[in-house]
């Protein structure tokens, strides 16, 4: 199970953290993506971080200003946004991927990011 948090209303050029916390799996074993979907779009994976931290993948279009962090002592993975754009507005969903596999075996409930003056 993901929990994903973090969300809510930033004007732009602000930041944002998100957090996915993880339950009910060897979380250290698994990669966890953070993807976005906004409305009337496809969903697009933003970021991604291997099960020990060792790999990570942003998307065009966020790097240089999110960074993806992961501490396995809390089972949680952070998304910490920075420079928000109104373009970055999109629900947000963090998923687990274990090591070596290419399909996402968990998917977390959304948190809804809003960037807006």
């Amino acid at each position: 199970q993901l929990q994903a948090s973090g969300g809510g209303l930033v004007q732009p050029g602000g930041s944002l953290r998100l957090s996915c916390e993880a339950s009910g799996f060897i979380f250290d074993d698994y990669a966890i993506g953070w993807f976005r979907q906004a409305p009337g779009k496809e969903r697009e994976g933003v970021s991604c971080i291997s099960s020990k931290g060792g790999s990570i993948y942003y998307a065009d279009s966020v790097k240089g200003r999110f960074t993806i962090s992961r501490d396995n002592a809390k089972n949680t993975v952070y998304l910490q946004m920075n420079s928000l754009k109104p373009g970055d507005t999109a629900v947000y969903y963090c998923a687990a991927r274990r090591s070596g596999r290419s399909d996402y075996a968990y998917w977390g409930q959304e948190t809804l990011v809003t960037v807006s003056s």
